[in-house]
C-alpha cells in the first residue's frame, strides 16, 4: 500500500534552517519526479521544489537559492533542506510525485509536516 511519511518540520526564527524528510514505501519514488508542496490556510497547495528521475531540480522563484531538494541513493527518501527561512515559508509541507499520486481513484497525500517561521 502506498505510503508517504513527512517529518522534520517545526518552529524556527526567521533566518533559521530546517531539514524536511519524506520516506516512501516501495518504489514510489524510483522512477518518478518527486516534489515538495506547501499548503497555507486559505490558499491552494503549491509546488515549491521538484526533482526528476534524472535528478534535475527546479524551484519556485521565492525559494531559489534557499531550498535544496535531493534524494538518497536508494530512492526511497527525498530531502528538502531549507535555509534562511522567512515567515512566508510557513505552512504544511507535503511530498508527493508529479503528478500527484492517486489511490483508489482519489489523490493520496501523507500527513505533512508543519513549518512555522516566526519571531
Amino acid at each position: 500500500q502506498a505510503q508517504l511519511v513527512e517529518s522534520g518540520g517545526g518552529w524556527v526564527q526567521p533566518g533559521g534552517s530546517l531539514r524536511l524528510s519524506c520516506a516512501a514505501s516501495g518504489s514510489i519514488f524510483t522512477f518518478n519526479t518527486v516534489a515538495w508542496y506547501r499548503q497555507v490556510p486559505g490558499k491552494e497547495r503549491e509546488l515549491v521544489a521538484h526533482i526528476t528521475s534524472g535528478d534535475i531540480t527546479s524551484y519556485v522563484d521565492n525559494v531559489k537559492g534557499r531550498f535544496t531538494i535531493s534524494r538518497d541513493s536508494a530512492r526511497r527518501t527525498v530531502i528538502l533542506q531549507m535555509y534562511d527561512l522567512k515567515p512566508d515559508d510557513t505552512g504544511v509541507y507535503y511530498c508527493n510525485t508529479v503528478p500527484v499520486m492517486t489511490v483508489n481513484g482519489g489523490r493520496y497525500w501523507g500527513q505533512g509536516t508543519q513549518v512555522t517561521v516566526s519571531s
